[in-house]
């Protein structure tokens, strides 16, 4: 659990209790089916804090392979109706519980059920709606102030 008091009236002014981070694979933490570097070691060390989910329709078929030894669960999509089944998987976890990180069209949904709605922009680009419906948006994953360091540095407030 990781709990971030933010000031002003985000989330009505009460303090966020986190348990899960959600992520999408390919344009979010991967680039082309692979990993981006750096995102390895940010993981484990926000493991220790939240439990970690990626979800995906994995378009390269790397995702179990990329991340088979590190602290998160897969979770593989079937390739239609991936933005409800994001928002759907967000909703069972707890959405008030929930960050969510994406890049993607079929990412919008997810972010806007999570309490924290994070956008990244990079070599894949991010679709304009779901810019629109992050509470944040951040131009990497990898570099510093970047969008997993957000969490714990409260760039975002």
């Amino acid at each position: 659990m990781l709990t971030v008091e933010v000031p002003g009236d985000f989330n009505g002014g009460t303090p966020l209790s986190l348990a899960h981070l959600v992520l999408d694979y390919n344009g979010t933490i991967a680039e082309d089916g692979a990993l981006i570097a750096g995102v390895p070691e940010r993981l484990a060390q926000l493991a220790e804090h939240l439990t970690i989910h990626v979800i995906t329709a994995d378009t390269h078929g790397t995702a179990a392979q990329k991340l088979a030894n590190l602290p998160v669960s897969l979770h593989i999509l079937s390739p239609s109706a991936q933005s409800e089944a994001k928002a759907d998987f967000v909703r069972a976890l707890g959405s008030k519980q929930c960050v969510a990180v994406g890049n993607g069209r079929n990412d919008a949904l997810m972010l806007q059920t999570a309490v924290v709605g994070v956008a990244v922009v990079q070599a894949e680009a991010a679709a304009q709606i779901t810019l629109a419906a992050a509470d944040v948006v951040c131009s990497s994953i990898e570099h510093p102030v970047n969008a997993l360091d957000c969490l714990f540095f409260k760039c975002w407030i």
